[in-house]
């Protein structure tokens, strides 16, 4: 007699928990889609994805294949005086983009994101659930006002990183990462926190 009722943890069932994942978020972003949902999907108990996967934003960045925990690098970029985090992030930004491990990896999911509708839904949710989120966090706006300034810090990091890194244009593609620090912070502190 075949067995019923949930599947047990193999390296399907966390094949099974991703997929359903996948959908989820596609379907519904990362804040609408929730673990119990993605279980019932996967078929398993919701304490199988905790098993996998210790929080839904760590299912979420294997579902987008990132290549890093952005809550590990954007901690120092965060911290400290809003009126001195443009700089500080765009600095964080070039490490991360320059890095010979993190960068290729984030330049493909980019380039995935520009060429297919499912990866840039996936981008667009991961770049606002788990980096302009957490940038904005630490500013003193309404949501909507902070939706605005997030949306407008990403489109300035997304084309400094696709003119610096992927078409090369130069001499941006050359100039050391403090000069491009210092000359494209402040635009991003006026985005963070001048008038709009």
């Amino acid at each position: 007699m075949a067995r019923t009722g949930r599947r047990k943890g193999s390296p399907d069932t966390k094949d099974a928990i991703v997929n359903a994942a996948r959908d989820a978020f596609a379907e519904r972003g990362f804040d609408g889609a929730s673990i119990r949902g993605i279980a019932t999907s996967a078929g398993v108990d919701p304490a199988l994805v905790y098993h996998y996967f210790a929080t839904k934003e760590e299912l979420f960045l294997a579902v987008v294949g990132a290549p890093a925990d952005p809550s590990v690098f954007l901690a120092e970029a965060v911290a400290g005086p809003a009126d001195e985090m443009g700089v500080r992030i765009v600095r964080m930004f070039l490490k991360v983009w320059g890095d010979p491990t993190l960068g290729p990896a984030l330049l493909a999911l980019v380039r995935s994101g520009l060429a297919h509708e499912w990866s840039a839904r996936m981008l667009r949710e991961f770049a606002t659930s788990q980096i302009l989120r957490r940038i904005t966090s630490r500013l003193d706006v309404p949501p909507d006002e902070a939706k605005l300034r997030a949306s407008l810090v990403g489109s300035q990091i997304i084309g400094l990183g696709l003119a610096r890194y992927l078409i090369k244009i130069e001499p941006l593609a050359s100039l050391e990462p403090e000069q491009v620090a210092g000359l494209v912070g402040p635009t991003l502190q006026r985005y963070l926190t001048g008038p709009l």
